[in-house]
């Protein structure tokens, strides 16, 4: 009857040690779903308009930043054309290195332009609606295609 008893023990004690870890996992699988509520709310709870503004703010400095690059591009290259090459072998070595220089800065303008437009792409991509000034920040999906704007850059 002892042995009778201390397995019936431990058969209730393995029940509920099964009982328990089923009860801990359904509480961590709750909290996970908590958790990732509370992301999806804060994320519907975002202010869009100050996320655009700080993302125009910085499309409009690097636009800003290449403007300048591009005009010292400039200059530089201007000042390398004007000045008038002499027949002398050390002119003209001088003169094939000052090629080579504005060579190189055209292609570095070229690859400035090219991410240039590749930052342009990267922002026409993200397919973000202004929403200030609207009566609801929210619109249905075949509206908000239609009145898509995009900003002159």
């Amino acid at each position: 009857m002892a042995s009778d008893s201390r397995s019936e023990r431990e058969r209730l004690k393995e029940e509920y040690k099964t009982h328990y870890r089923k009860m801990r996992e359904i509480k961590e699988k709750h909290s996970r779903a908590k958790k990732t509520q509370n992301i999806t709310q804060a994320l519907k709870n975002m202010d869009k308009s100050q996320m655009l503004e700080s993302f125009d703010s910085f499309l409009y400095s690097v636009k800003h930043k290449l403007a300048s690059v591009e005009a010292r591009l400039d200059v530089a290259m201007d000042n390398l054309s004007d000045e008038t090459p002499t027949k002398s072998e050390e002119q003209l070595d001088e003169e094939m290195t000052k090629a080579k220089a504005k060579d190189t800065l055209r292609q570095v303008k070229m690859e400035m332009g090219l991410l240039y437009e590749e930052i342009e792409r990267q922002a026409d991509s993200m397919n973000m609606n202004k929403t200030i000034g609207r009566g609801s920040p929210e619109l249905p999906e075949d509206e908000s295609a239609g009145t898509e704007s995009k900003e002159d850059h």
